[in-house]
């Protein structure tokens, strides 16, 4: 029986299905941008944002990663506005983050039986953390809105770090500002690079969900436990036999 589960977000827990490609989304914010005094065609702003995209990411300090640096996209959002000599407050930051996002979501939802797999590592003692390649301005007003947010006994984002899965410095975060022993820790996610082979840089038992958003597995999962179903009910048999 494990003491600590960290779960990866999304295609874990959370069913979602975005686009940042389609034209409409690049459309409805260049006028976001423009009716605030930024003024951008389509192109141009996805051109800037692409441009200041990689500024960001060269920009990540080396000592915050070992092998995935992950930006803050707000500082984005920001220079969008004040690259045209427009003044933004960080509520306007953050309102433009939480406008993109919902421009680019088809759906979002939890998946069956997430609730019962929490209840049940209750129940037996264990502690939860979130461990998600995200950015906090798009991911904790969705599971706030999910109902999920105080659920986690941690929450640790990967633009907050500057490092993200499979990074091994991400999850050193998690395991060494709990102490948490690693032996006594699984890793739970629908990504065999990310989740699964990160876990096994730190010699951490691992789940994996193969489920609908999962990149194509090729070859033998190398986790501990192995759900090709998807299906955190099976999830939650195959860790506690119920």
């Amino acid at each position: 029986m494990y003491e600590n589960y960290i779960f990866d977000l999304y295609g874990t827990l959370v069913d979602i299905n975005t686009n940042e490609w389609k034209a409409s989304l690049w459309k409805n914010m260049a006028m976001v941008y423009s009716l605030s005094g930024a003024s951008y065609t389509p192109g141009k702003l996805r051109k800037a944002y692409d441009h200041y995209l990689a500024e960001e990411i060269a920009a990540v300090p080396e000592e915050k990663y070992t092998t995935d640096p992950e930006p803050l996209v707000d500082n984005i959002f920001e220079k969008l506005y004040t690259s045209k000599g427009v003044e933004c407050s960080p509520e306007i930051v953050a309102y433009t983050a939480r406008v993109f996002r919902a421009l680019t979501i088809k759906y979002i939802k939890l998946y069956e039986g997430v609730r019962e797999l929490f209840d049940a590592i209750r129940a037996h003692g264990g502690k939860i953390y979130l461990l998600s390649n995200a950015q906090r301005s798009f991911t904790e007003p969705e599971i706030r809105m999910l109902g999920i947010y105080d659920e986690f006994d941690d929450i640790l984002i990967s633009s907050d770090e500057g490092c993200a899965k499979p990074d091994e410095m991400f999850f050193r975060r998690v395991i060494e500002r709990h102490g948490l022993d690693v032996s006594k820790s699984v890793m739970i996610g629908n990504d065999c690079n990310t989740d699964i082979g990160g876990a096994n840089r730190v010699g951490m038992d691992s789940l994996y969900l193969h489920t609908n958003i999962s990149p194509e597995v090729t070859g033998e999962v190398p986790a501990k436990y192995v759900i090709m179903s998807g299906s955190l009910i099976e999830a939650r048999k195959a860790l506690f036999g119920e």
